[in-house]
């Protein structure tokens, strides 16, 4: 959390070679081995440079069914509003609906997105047209992948194929599993999927504990919480994301710390649906990594992530009825390198020698970033007053894909009338 000011930042090969403050003229440092240091343009931007944030949960291609099923609680949200609606999509209508939601996400500052969702070719090309990062975990559902664990186990070989050709953890794309839900899937497929996530070496991305009662079934099977009945059949080995997460208890959070488990903590999204607080400072104090998620569109109904940034302290402050919890630079860097450490990105949300190129450009000359008397203030109106429209340009590995708020790798107007003859299309059926 270092505010230099002046500041600069040189990029190489889509990394950063140097930060720090302004040097005299002709001082800036040799860039790291291996980095070299061609002429090239400087830019003198104003404004504040600062990390790109990264939504650590998201299903993002649901912008076609945005607002669908308004009011209704979780389980009769997904299958009354949602399931039915996507289960008549099509590879092109997901291209669509990610292609859009990528470029809200990007226009906002959203450099990175961890995608839960189907159809997963046509999310990763969406995504590499608009020049996201995307970290994508292919969707498992028992109502579509249900037959598939048998002795061909279709699924399963379809996620290592798909993650074998696509994974690149030095360029854009990365790629994790994605089991449902244990409520969904059955304790025994998420635990397979587990074991095929830790061959791979990448992250497991799992909805756990999102409302009070979708596990209850289990719980008493087990005689025991969500969270211990999955560390019991080894799922918490290895990398592992878990979307949520808002019923458990202290037992739970000290079993989540020990195992290493991160959460994508999506509080916009649980207070619509009605699903409850999760407790975010017990978490954290146990040493869980926690990132910030919008959720999916429809459940939020935005990809601004600037309003979780502002809501998570907020419920967690009234929750705790204490206003010292959740330091602005604590959620700044929940909303940065706490999200991409969550999703399996070390090198990502931080402005530093060899991470990734990934930073945005917040325009300072606003009336709510106004006064600034000290760095700390500057980080506070940061989370209390900024928003999708403080941000005007965006970088991801060096290339600008936003400038002057206007996103330069998509035509949005087309996107955005693709997205609303194919939702009028899915409502109708």
């Amino acid at each position: 959390m270092t505010v230099h000011a002046p500041g600069v930042v040189e990029v190489v090969d889509g990394r950063i070679a140097h930060v720090g403050p302004v040097p005299e003229p002709g001082a800036l440092p040799e860039p790291p081995e291996g980095l070299e240091s061609p002429e090239g343009p400087t830019h003198r931007l104003g404004g504040l440079l600062m990390p790109g944030l990264v939504n650590a949960h998201a299903h993002t291609p649901m912008t076609l069914v945005r607002g669908a099923g308004d009011g209704l609680a979780l389980q009769r949200w997904l299958t009354e509003a949602m399931w039915p609606r996507e289960g008549r999509m099509t590879p092109d209508d997901v291209w669509w609906g990610m292609a859009l939601g990528s470029a809200e996400m990007l226009a906002a500052g959203v450099t990175t997105s961890c995608e839960m969702y189907l159809f997963e070719d046509a999310v990763a090309d969406a995504v590499a047209v608009t020049g996201g990062r995307l970290v994508m975990t292919p969707g498992v559902l028992s109502v579509l992948h249900g037959d598939a664990f048998g002795s061909d186990g279709d699924r399963l070989d379809a996620l290592a194929a798909f993650h074998q050709a696509n994974h690149d953890p030095s360029g854009r794309l990365t790629v994790g599993i994605a089991p449902h839900s244990a409520y969904d899937l059955g304790v025994g497929m998420v635990a397979r999927l587990a074991d095929l996530a830790r061959s791979l070496d990448t992250v497991l991305h799992v909805h756990v504990a999102e409302t009070r009662d979708e596990s209850a079934a289990l719980e008493a099977e087990y005689g025991r919480s969500i969270v211990r009945i999955l560390a019991d059949h080894d799922v918490l080995g290895g990398r592992v994301l878990f979307a949520h997460a808002v019923w458990t208890d202290d037992d739970d959070i000290a079993t989540m710390a020990e195992a290493g488990v991160a959460v994508a903590h999506c509080p916009v999204s649980n207070m619509k649906l009605g699903s409850g607080v999760a407790p975010l400072v017990r978490m954290l104090e146990a040493g869980v990594t926690v990132g910030l998620g919008t959720d999916g569109p429809a459940s939020n109904d935005t990809l601004d992530l600037w309003e979780e940034v502002k809501v998570a302290p907020l419920l967690a402050r009234v929750d705790a009825l204490d206003p010292t919890v959740l330091p602005a630079a604590e959620v700044l860097a929940m909303a940065t390198r706490g999200g991409a450490t969550a999703v399996g990105l070390d090198d990502v949300g931080r402005l530093e020698v060899g991470a990734a190129a990934d930073f945005i450009r917040v325009d300072l000359d606003r009336p709510s970033f106004t006064p600034v008397t000290e760095p700390a203030e500057l980080l506070a109106h940061l989370v209390w007053a900024g928003t999708d429209r403080s941000v005007t340009d965006v970088w991801v590995a060096g290339q600008r894909v936003v400038e002057a708020g206007v996103v330069q790798t998509l035509d949005v107007d087309r996107a955005r009338a693709e997205v609303q003859q194919r939702a009028l299309r899915l409502a109708a059926g």
